[in-house]
């Protein structure tokens, strides 16, 4: 092997222990292997940036701003209107919700349509007194399962696409995926459905507020007695006094509820304050202040809700600006209003100060604002609200105008008129100059770390060709060709692909597999479209754990899932696709 073979699979090897590590975000180490490969003469000097330009990142950048297009047109919140119609029968219940999102997956961000059916899901648990768990993960798996069946379904379809393109001169078509994908997302489909639900821990979730965030072990009833020093202070005063230990959530006064007070509200003697702290803050506080703890263990959301003060659930998102920062860093007390008086990750409540907790994604944040206040925060914030959520049905005209944009996207791509990143974006500006989504709202829908992400590792995936490197793997793989049916080559490559993807980023798992399977059909000189669509498939099924995929870790602390519980519906799910995968790319592709 030369120097460079060496120093390519050395990065690539270092990249995907980060990846997997987490301490980094994957942008960031994607962006940081880059600059490496450049520095270390791997990837030539004037070709660092051109990843950012490839086909493949422009498409993605496009798909995800008409989702959003469609999104604000009404046409998931229609079919979300329409399904909390259904009736208490739980199999009717399922069977809707996943063939829902799995049909919108395949035109659309898949984290989008699973964003927008989750609180529906959620809705039919509490509605029906069961739990999140049996619908959240196959919700998200359909998501994946779904995303395959078209070009524009995923990010790895779109990647698969142009290095054909690339190899081939012509890259997949709009439908190219669904004969394969197709099969295998109804085959999953059914299988989660007859049986896989049943496979998955009934975990408690998040029934309620009520049962997650348990009341009376976060809030407590303090007096303002007679004489008190604090008597004439305000809300703020009397909370820099114990060094921002205590936040006062409520104030009651004559019967009268202020709910999320002022921080100038000035306190009266005989006032019952409700606080939230822990059992040791409690304790600190009395020591601290002349207040007196209150004779009561009755308390409820209704102490600390009125008709102008609400609370809400909101879940994190993959991509939200509060990730890795804290409520007091943030100052969403003094700064919006907004009280976090709890946060649950992983179906549980973290038994320490919200204020001082460090937001990562899947976090449930129990809020407390005024809801105006809370629904454009929590938009801002890039967080997802799972309760008190109204769903709205898109004005039928919108609707429909909405739908051509995309349908008109989508025919001149399938016909081959027009290239994929050509129509989609234009139908990106459409969207835009005809105000179905804004400026603003257009850089917010694109997930720049996967645009970061795709745009640093197609240099170092093309670095890996030209050094030779996926040659070497490919003769390595191709010793076994004597030995081995044709047929076993594409399942070993659609399995390795699967494996990767349940570890790293999807798209990264396609990036690196994607010139390796040319090389390895190269030498079998067998058709190069089945080895890359063994990759697509492959990556697409990151059903084993919760860091695979963003739909998997978007649904973790909703569902109250354990790491370990993923693969406990998601193995026999992806023996389903090999079985069912391998047989159809032998039939359709070689």
């Amino acid at each position: 092997m030369t120097t460079e073979i060496y120093m390519i699979f050395g990065l690539i090897i270092l990249m995907l222990i980060f990846f997997i590590w987490g301490k980094w975000r994957y942008d960031i180490v994607s962006l940081v292997t880059l600059l490496v490969a450049s520095l270390t003469g791997l990837v030539p000097m004037d070709a660092v940036f051109e990843g950012f330009g490839h086909p493949a990142v422009i498409t993605v950048a496009a798909v995800l701003v008409v989702s959003k297009g469609l999104m604000n047109a009404g046409v998931v919140d229609f079919m979300a209107r329409h399904l909390l119609r259904l009736g208490d029968n739980i199999m009717v219940q399922m069977t809707s919700l996943v063939l829902a999102v799995t049909v919108s997956s395949a035109f659309m961000n898949n984290i989008g349509a699973l964003a927008l059916m989750m609180p529906v899901a959620i809705k039919m648990a509490r509605k029906n007194n069961k739990s999140p768990s049996i619908f959240l993960m196959p919700l998200a798996f359909g998501s994946l399962l779904g995303g395959m069946t078209t070009l524009v379904g995923t990010p790895p379809n779109i990647i698969i696409s142009t290095f054909r393109a690339d190899y081939t001169g012509e890259a997949f078509k709009m439908f190219d995926f669904l004969p394969v994908g197709g099969a295998v997302a109804l085959a999953g489909v059914l299988f989660m459905l007859l049986i896989g639900w049943r496979l998955i821990p009934k975990r408690t979730g998040s029934k309620s507020e009520e049962d997650l965030f348990e009341i009376k072990d976060y809030i407590t009833e303090l007096k303002v007695p007679e004489e008190s020093k604090y008597a004439g202070k305000t809300v703020y005063e009397l909370e820099e006094t114990v060094e921002g230990e205590l936040k006062i959530v409520s104030v009651i006064r004559n019967d009268k509820n202020y709910a999320a007070p002022s921080l100038k509200l000035a306190l009266e003697e005989g006032d019952s304050l409700i606080v939230e702290a822990t059992a040791g803050e409690i304790q600190e506080i009395l020591n601290a202040t002349d207040l007196k703890l209150a004779d009561t263990d009755k308390l409820s959301q209704e102490d600390i809700k009125t008709d102008e003060v609400e609370i809400m659930e909101a879940v994190v998102m993959t991509n939200s600006f509060i990730i890795g920062r804290t409520a007091k860093a943030m100052r969403i007390r003094s700064r919006y209003g907004i009280n976090i008086l709890g946060v649950a990750r992983e179906g549980v409540r973290i038994n320490k100060s919200p204020d001082s907790v460090k937001f990562i994604v899947g976090d449930i944040l129990l809020l407390q604002g005024h809801p105006d206040t809370l629904s454009e925060m929590i938009t801002q914030w890039g967080c997802l609200p799972l309760a008190g959520r109204g769903i709205s049905l898109g004005k039928p005209r919108r609707l429909v105008s909405g739908v051509l944009v995309f349908t008109a996207a989508l025919v001149l791509t399938a016909i081959g008129l027009i290239p994929v990143q050509v129509s989609f974006m234009a139908a990106a500006v459409v969207m835009v100059l005809g105000n179905f989504i804004s400026l603003k709202e257009m850089y917010e829908s694109i997930d720049w770390s996967i645009i970061v992400l795709l745009g640093s590792i197609i240099p170092v995936s093309r670095a890996l060709e030209t050094t030779g490197g996926a040659q070497l793997i490919a003769n390595s793989v191709l010793g076994l060709a004597d030995r081995v049916p044709l047929w076993a080559m594409v399942m070993a490559v659609l399995v390795i692909s699967m494996t990767l993807s349940d570890i790293v980023n999807n798209a990264a798992a396609v990036l690196i597999m994607a010139p390796i399977a040319i090389e390895i059909a190269g030498g079998l000189s067998a058709s190069p479209d089945a080895f890359l669509m063994s990759v697509a498939i492959g990556a697409s099924c990151s059903f084993l754990t919760p860091i695979g995929h963003q739909s998997n870790t978007l649904v973790m602390s909703p569902g109250g899932y354990k790491f370990g519980d993923y693969w406990k519906m998601g193995l026999p799910l992806e023996i389903i696709v090999v079985a069912v995968a391998v047989p159809l790319i032998m039939i359709v592709w070689i």
